[in-house]
């Protein structure tokens, strides 16, 4: 019998190809990372890819992708929805302060039997003439503006105004995409705003509300910094939260690494974990 030809270069590029199409994938986003990742995969017909907001942000921008809006009900949600759809591969490019859905992505992965990887943007680090000060929390950082009346500009997410609302000696600046919940500073000029901001800009905030201080979280990145920049420009007191403690699984750095590691690097979790 004559034999089978073997298989060419490009049959078996082919092969690769259609085993690797539409893989089912799910970015946790709310990150401006989330949306340069949705962005890269709508170009490419190896995935199909789902990207889900928890809702924090009423009207989210429109993406390329599949959206869902909403929590999961927890790790055992999630590891649920994972297997009800098939899910292959997740990333969590949740925000630097959400260690809540960080953690239940990581027991929900293991659950599942599916790669993890965490998108972790590098933390912003002090340079010369920048005058930090460190605070492990919202109160902490409330605490430490200080007894003497200070105009400070709060660069924090709504769900931490309520620790400033007791403080109320200051008169606050506060910059939300969406309208604030619950307990406020009294003394509030509300700032309904959608990042990313130049540094122009924000040095022209800082000297318009006459700005003392700064009170910020470190989201690092580059949507949020020329804040920043202009408080070391204008040498003002910059009180950082600390980032909090967040489980990972394989840690990408950017969009264009979350790629590489779908397309090269994602593991087998059941032979060597998430």
């Amino acid at each position: 019998m004559p034999s089978s030809p073997m298989p060419t270069m490009d049959s078996q590029r082919a092969a690769v190809q259609l085993a690797a199409s539409d893989m089912r994938v799910l970015i946790l986003g709310g990150t401006t990372e989330a949306s340069a990742l949705a962005k890269l995969l709508a170009g490419d017909s190896r995935f199909e890819a789902t990207l889900s907001f928890a809702g924090r942000t009423a009207a989210p921008q429109s993406q390329p992708i599949a959206t869902r809006v909403g929590g999961f009900g927890g790790a055992d949600g999630l590891a649920q929805y994972i297997k009800e759809q098939a899910i292959e591969a997740v990333i969590d490019a949740t925000h630097p302060y959400a260690p809540r859905i960080s953690t239940n992505a990581v027991v929900a992965c293991k659950r599942a039997g599916v790669a993890l990887a965490t998108l972790v943007r590098p933390a912003w680090k002090p340079e010369a003439g920048d005058k930090w000060q460190t605070a492990p929390t919202a109160v902490a950082a409330a605490l430490a503006i200080g007894k003497e009346p200070r105009r400070v500009f709060l660069a924090l997410g709504r769900q931490e105004l309520h620790s400033f609302a007791a403080i109320a000696q200051h008169h606050y600046v506060a910059r939300l995409i969406d309208q604030p919940v619950g307990a406020r500073p009294h003394k509030l000029v509300l700032l309904q705003q959608r990042g990313p901001f130049d540094f122009d800009a924000e040095l022209r905030l800082l000297k318009q509300h006459k700005i003392d201080v700064i009170v910020s979280r470190n989201s690092g990145g580059s949507a949020t910094y020329a804040k920043i920049e202009a408080a070391r420009m204008l040498r003002l007191p910059v009180i950082m939260i600390t980032r909090p403690v967040k489980p990972t699984g394989y840690i990408v750095r950017t969009a264009e690494e979350a790629m590489a590691w779908l397309t090269h690097d994602r593991p087998n979790p059941s032979l060597r974990g998430v």
